[in-house]
């Protein structure tokens, strides 16, 4: 299994705590950046920008991805563009969900 797909298993384990989904499943997570040196960059956003975990959960992504066997290093940039919207939630998570 590559690093990349380790991550992406990863997050897949972290769940945004007001919808019971993963923070990768909702399409919170808009790029995974890893070289092979183990320096990790992850861009991802929130379901709001007055999100009350937006301090939390961030360092939940960097804390669970640099605990990786191989990871260096571990940046999280957070953005708001694109915003999101229930049209990154994946389609079968939506059609669960009934969004």
């Amino acid at each position: 299994m590559t690093l990349e797909q380790q991550i992406v298993q990863t997050l897949k384990t972290i769940r945004d705590p007001e919808i019971p989904v993963s923070i990768y499943d909702l399409g919170l997570i808009y790029g995974i950046d890893a070289d092979s040196e183990g320096n990790v960059k992850i861009t991802m956003t929130l379901t709001a920008p007055n999100c009350p975990v937006a301090g939390a959960l961030p360092e939940q992504v960097r804390t669970k991805v640099a605990a990786l066997p191989g990871v260096r290093n571990v940046e999280v940039k957070l953005t708001f563009d694109p915003p999101w919207n229930q049209g990154k939630v994946d389609e079968l998570i939506r059609i669960s969900l009934g969004l």
